[in-house]
């Protein structure tokens, strides 16, 4: 079972969303050069950034945050050798509900939407981790 092309989609929809910060974080820095120790942390620059700006931000760190479980719950079931057609098929729907948690995100940021969505992700990436401690515990 290919447990690695979904791992792949994870990591290029994260480096899509990192192309979106640089493209959107670049101009700012460059207009604003050599003045811009007020913004040491990324958080003291927030509040001055226009909120299309602030989702991107926002999006990226996310995409920093859970998925590094889901990558390591792939490597571990791909090195294992015990990919199966469900943690396959559960490692894509993984992928398509963080890239909907993005677009969602990215565009009409509806809170209520993403929280339902990081729930499914979540409900995914615990049903991965579930199934393959089970596997583990079964040798």
């Amino acid at each position: 079972m290919d447990m690695l092309s979904p791992l792949l989609a994870m990591i290029a929809w994260s480096g899509c969303v990192m192309a979106m910060l640089m493209a959107t974080r670049i101009p700012v820095v460059l207009k604003y050069w050599g003045n811009l120790q007020r913004a040491m942390h990324s958080d003291e620059m927030r509040p001055h950034l226009p909120a299309r700006m602030r989702y991107v931000t926002d999006n990226y760190n996310h995409l920093l945050e859970q998925p590094t479980l889901y990558y390591a719950t792939v490597i571990t079931i791909h090195l294992a050798g015990t990919a199966t057609a469900l943690s396959v098929s559960l490692a894509w729907a993984y992928v398509v509900t963080r890239v909907v948690h993005s677009i969602v995100q990215l565009t009409v940021n509806n809170v209520s939407w993403r929280a339902a969505i990081f729930a499914l992700s979540s409900l995914i990436l615990l049903a991965m981790i579930i199934l393959e401690v089970i596997k583990w515990l079964a040798m």
